[in-house]
């Protein structure tokens, strides 16, 4: 049944992404022209997260054929409560005319929707007083699963920036999702972080490396609020055999990176948080560390260019959840492994700024 969800969603995912190729080509759409965020240099829709969406709906059908309804049912849920952030993400697509705020807003509604809809909330953060204060408070529960599970998803929208980062980041982090949900004989959550991965794989054949659909807001959105809310059903279906730390330690990446990109334009360049400026991680690693026919007018040159980004990422994915599967029953190490990566962050980071990286971090080739 697993390789049968697998192999669905992944042709579905495929086939539908191809129409939304051809969509954008007839039409021209391209709504991102000109900015600090924008890397590509030929006409790309940003709806690849329609062909994601319906690879996962296609799962959906599929277990209701194989009579599977317990599944059928949450992997429903998870897309119906799903529909909020989905939504002001694909408009946002569409129009670049929805604020940050109200697709913050989506993606809180979409939190709340799942736990009223399965009851998905946060039981313990393996913080010794605030788990005594969630406890004893089940609205505070749920508000700093709201937080959480949004955080995620604005998270993801961050990292997705170049070819493959994206769609390759979330798929490792859904594999891990799998492992661990059958590891603790969790059904829900390994359908559905399977189907996912199948999705994934469909939407990557284009994004990855010709760059010829991006998954856009309504796709990142999507991807991070499945990823969180697996992790919240997860924690709380292992009746505490899974540590809050192991989905924490599996995305500290992207919600670091969130997280210190707040604080570095706030603080230290005195801006909105919410304004775009080219200092993300992901853009330093492009334009100091992928130094690949730099100034070329090849089309091709510069498109290979913004795709070998894409590996640097996903080693810092992988510098995470390989340590995430390895212990994933101790949560101590667990919080260990996550302090090490933000220590490892920072300082790569900072190397990266000053110039001061090893010489075989830099690609290069001369246009």
């Amino acid at each position: 049944m697993l390789l049968a969800i697998l192999i669905i969603t992944f042709v579905i995912a495929l086939v539908v992404c191809m129409f939304c190729i051809r969509l954008v080509r007839y039409t021209g759409l391209d709504p991102v022209q000109r900015g600090p965020q924008k890397f590509h240099v030929r006409p790309t829709g940003r709806i690849g997260g329609v062909g994601i969406l319906s690879g996962l709906l296609g799962a959906v059908e599929l277990l209701h054929v194989a009579e599977a309804p317990i599944d059928a049912a949450l992997l429903s849920l998870l897309m119906l409560a799903a529909a909020p952030v989905f939504l002001a993400g694909l408009v946002e697509d569409l129009t670049r005319k929805v604020s940050p705020r109200f697709r913050l807003a989506g993606a809180f509604a979409s939190a709340l929707l799942a736990s009223l809809l399965m009851g998905a909330v946060v039981p313990s953060f393996g913080l010794p007083g605030l788990d005594w204060l969630l406890a004893g408070s089940p609205l505070l529960a749920l508000t700093c699963t709201m937080f959480a599970v949004g955080g995620v998803c604005h998270a993801f929208n961050i990292i997705d920036g170049y070819n493959g980062v994206l769609g390759g980041s979330a798929l490792f982090v859904a594999a891990a999702l799998a492992y661990v949900a059958y590891k603790t004989g969790q059904q829900g959550v390994l359908v559905a972080s399977v189907a996912l991965m199948g999705s994934l794989l469909g939407f990557l054949v284009w994004n990855f490396p010709a760059g010829l659909l991006f998954a856009g807001d309504g796709g990142a959105y999507l991807v991070g609020f499945l990823l969180a809310e697996m992790s919240v059903l997860l924690v709380e279906g292992g009746r505490g055999a899974v540590s809050p730390w192991f989905p924490m330690l599996l995305m500290i990446y992207p919600v670091f990176e969130t997280l210190f990109s707040i604080y570095r334009k706030k603080h230290l360049r005195k801006m909105s948080p919410g304004v775009p400026d080219g200092l993300h991680f992901h853009m330093l690693v492009y334009k100091r560390l992928v130094r690949w026919m730099v100034g070329s007018d090849d089309v091709a040159a510069k498109i290979r260019r913004n795709s070998l980004t894409a590996p640097y990422l996903w080693a810092v994915t992988l510098s995470a959840v390989l340590p995430a599967l390895l212990f994933w029953q101790s949560e101590r190490l667990l919080q260990g492994a996550c302090l090490a990566f933000v220590l490892f962050y920072l300082w790569t980071y900072t190397r990266i700024v000053r110039f001061r990286v090893p010489r075989w971090w830099v690609l290069r080739k001369r246009g």
